[in-house]
């Protein structure tokens, strides 16, 4: 019989608005210290000796997805400038490969043909920009951050976190000098850095001491090392005082502007400068209104610079205007005025058209429009449509101002996701490339549906789902796993997943329920799941769960729960609030500790998050209702559902120690939880693809075994 490690009891009181809370575990949050470290070594190996059943499934799951992977790829090419760029993956190797090839002429808009020869081989004339697996070698951690070209195509710029923490590293490199490197090494940045229009200079952020990005700075290409407090080299263009607010900076696709983001979680700042020079003064867009976000795109209508905005001042679903550009704050064109049912999410500006991505009925959306030319009134959005009752359809990678196509990424639940070119003249969709499933895979076979669960209140709550129909008879119970996020008005849209397949071939049934606090329906959609609505997003989830059971897609001891972050939040309230719901609850890098991390500003993230969660420390209202919620505090004695806690150790939103916190207190009341930690990783998890399998793997087997699928599928 295994017995789980001790974790001793160190008593420390939690004093806030007159309530005393005994903490027993909040000395694992000293992670240098050796018996921390020792301890969470421990819960490893009692993990991996509790799940040792599993190998044989979880090395069958592994070579599932290897197998249905087109390990040596190359990425649709995207032009910008005289080059394609893309990036190719090669069999065996865990990091992508960038590099791009020149275009035949100016007029070259169609991508080069993705032919074998060039998904093995890369297209002529191919100049590799990085190596991935070249940077990461004699590192545990890898990830790439900001990488960016300067706008002459003579210069690299990419960043680099090797332990996790999401504190990046910038280099410099000729592109056109035998790759030789610069010296200037920019330490300690946050992602989002880029080369000014000129290619002279490098704009770029870094974080206060609890990792927000507080300061935008210049660095002169070629002085050599800085660390955004050397004032002999780097100019502090920008400083964000008020802890409630991340700044970024950015270049319009016009290259027009320099731009400079500041935002909270319910309130924005824009800031411009024109981008002939560089050392000039930012000019504000509008200035910071309390409650009130904005976005701001360059347009040029009828020989005139424009702004386009798209805003939520008294438009909670925003609208979308244009201004001048010399005058940002003078008079307001409206062009799509707010429309209730739809939540209008963002505008793309390009020489000849517009795009416009919005949500309605809970999927996403898409319309273009040609701007007007010698006066013509042909500026009429059309939306372009999709035959799935689900899908997720949104633009990227469309970096050139003058290109006569935009590029889109499509998908659904079992429809790989697709890579098409969409002429906006001729209104022709082109497909470019579709992801690969190598095998025997029949999208034939697969199902997806929406079904709506109603909440005690009255709501209707969409559960996205998808299932083998030759595996899974809708109205016979069958094992199922129910995703939930809810947060940040983030939205859980139905997408591809190669991984997932090795839980449908089992007879799984795979459920997205979009619960409050997502941004599924609209802003009020997520603002009736936050703050005092906050229990909205738990008590759908449950609903959704005991809608299923009721229509009889699956049976408490066939379902499991899974979540991450915030969603991991999710996990565990619903663990307190419905154990009998579930026969498995998989929480990744969960936010189990809420209340313990947002009573701390000196924490990373706290005070920016107040506006999604409430502040406790002023508020005693606030303070009641989190505890009232806060999945660590309210562990009872009941009889819980199996539990899975998956963290990294340098996870710097969600610390490792609320996982470990929260299993020590489950197993207080018996229930059967364990804790992985990825000793080497950050809130992403692991880094490289097969490293990212393995990890995925794990999980899924875990997940077969608590809903009692069959592990082979038959």
């Amino acid at each position: 019989m295994l017995t789980p490690p001790t974790t001793p009891k160190r008593p420390t009181e939690r004093v806030h608005h007159g309530d005393v809370y005994i903490d027993d575990y909040e000395w694992l949050r000293e992670k240098d210290d050796p018996t921390v470290t020792a301890h969470l070594h421990e819960e490893n190996a009692y993990t991996n000796a509790r799940t040792d059943h599993l190998s044989l499934l979880r090395e069958q799951i592994f070579e599932e997805v290897k197998d249905r992977t087109r390990e040596t790829d190359l990425s649709v090419p995207t032009r910008e400038g005289d080059w394609w760029y893309y990036t190719r993956t090669v069999e065996g190797k865990q990091y992508g490969v960038h590099c791009r090839a020149p275009i035949a002429d100016p007029d070259d808009w169609e991508p080069p043909a993705l032919d074998e020869d060039a998904q093995r081989n890369g297209l002529p004339g191919e100049q590799i920009l990085l190596d991935d697996n070249v940077e990461a070698k004699g590192h545990d951690f890898y990830s790439l951050g900001s990488f960016d070209v300067s706008a002459d195509g003579t210069r690299l710029l990419w960043a680099v976190d090797t332990e996790g923490d999401e504190r990046y590293t910038i280099r410099i490199r000729s592109l056109v000098d035998d790759g030789v490197e610069f010296p200037d090494e920019i330490t300690g940045t946050s992602a989002g850095a880029l080369f000014d229009q000129t290619g002279a200079f490098v704009f770029y952020t870094t974080v206060d001491d609890a990792w927000r990005p507080d300061t935008v700075w210049r660095h002169p290409v070629g002085v050599g090392p800085a660390n955004g407090d050397d004032a002999s080299t780097d100019t502090l263009v920008f400083h964000e005082p008020d802890e409630r607010y991340f700044v970024g900076v950015g270049l319009t696709r016009s290259r027009r502007f320099l731009m400079i983001e500041a935002g909270s979680n319910i309130t924005s700042e824009t800031w411009l400068l024109s981008s002939d020079d560089p050392t000039g003064d930012f000019t504000v867009v509008w200035p910071r209104v309390d409650g009130v976000e904005y976005e701001v795109e360059h347009a040029v209508v009828d020989g005139r610079d424009r702004l386009l905005i798209v805003h939520n001042a008294d438009a909670i679903n925003f609208e979308l205007i244009s201004v001048a550009a010399e005058d940002p704050q003078g008079h307001r064109r409206v062009l799509l005025p707010h429309n209730p049912a739809v939540r209008l999410e963002s505008v793309d500006a390009f020489r000849d058209f517009v795009a416009v991505e919005y949500r309605r009925e809970g999927l996403t959306r898409i319309a273009v429009a040609c701007l007007p030319e010698n006066g013509s009134d042909d500026d009429t959005l059309h939306e372009l449509h999709f035959d799935e009752e689900v899908f997720t359809v949104g633009a990227g990678g469309n970096p050139e101002w003058t290109q006569p196509t935009l590029r889109l990424g499509y998908g659904s639940f079992v429809t790989p996701s697709t890579v098409y070119d969409y002429d906006v003249r001729t209104r022709e969709l082109r497909k470019r490339k579709q992801q690969a499933v190598l095998g025997d895979f029949d999208p034939s076979l697969f199902e997806q549906k929406r079904e709506w669960a109603t909440a005690k209140d009255g709501t209707r709550i969409p559960i996205s789902l998808v299932y083998r129909r030759d595996l899974v008879t809708p109205g016979e119970p069958a094992p199922l796993v129910l995703y939930g996020y809810g947060s940040y008005e983030a939205s859980m849209d139905p997408s591809f997943g190669i991984p997932r397949l090795s839980l449908l071939d089992r007879g799984i049934v795979f459920a997205i329920a979009h619960v409050r606090g997502g941004g599924e329906l609209g802003r009020l959609w997520y603002e009736n799941g936050k703050k005092l609505h906050k229990k909205n997003t738990f008590t759908d989830f449950v609903e959704s769960a005991r809608h299923l059971i009721d229509t009889g897609w699956t049976a408490p001891d066939r379902l499991a729960a899974q979540g991450g972050s915030a969603g991991g939040l999710l996990m565990g309230a619903v663990a307190n609030l419905a154990p009998r719901y579930f026969s498995g609850i998989l929480a990744e890098v969960p936010f189990v500790d809420p209340l313990t991390s947002i009573l701390d500003p000196s924490l990373p993230l706290t005070v920016t998050e107040w506006d999604e969660w409430g502040d406790p420390l002023h508020d005693a209202e606030v303070y009641a209702y989190m505890k009232s919620y806060s999945p660590l505090e309210n562990v009872h004695q009941t009889h819980y559902p199996r539990i899975l806690a998956v963290t990294s150790l340098n996870d710097t939103r969600v610390l490792y120690v609320e996982p470990a916190k929260w299993v020590a207190r489950l197993r207080e009341v018996g229930a059967d939880a364990l804790l992985k930690i990825e000793m080497a990783a950050g809130h992403g998890g692991v880094s490289g693809r097969y490293s990212a399998w393995r990890e995925r793997a794990f999980s899924y087997a875990w997940l077969v075994d608590a809903v009692g699928a069959h592990p082979t599928g038959e």
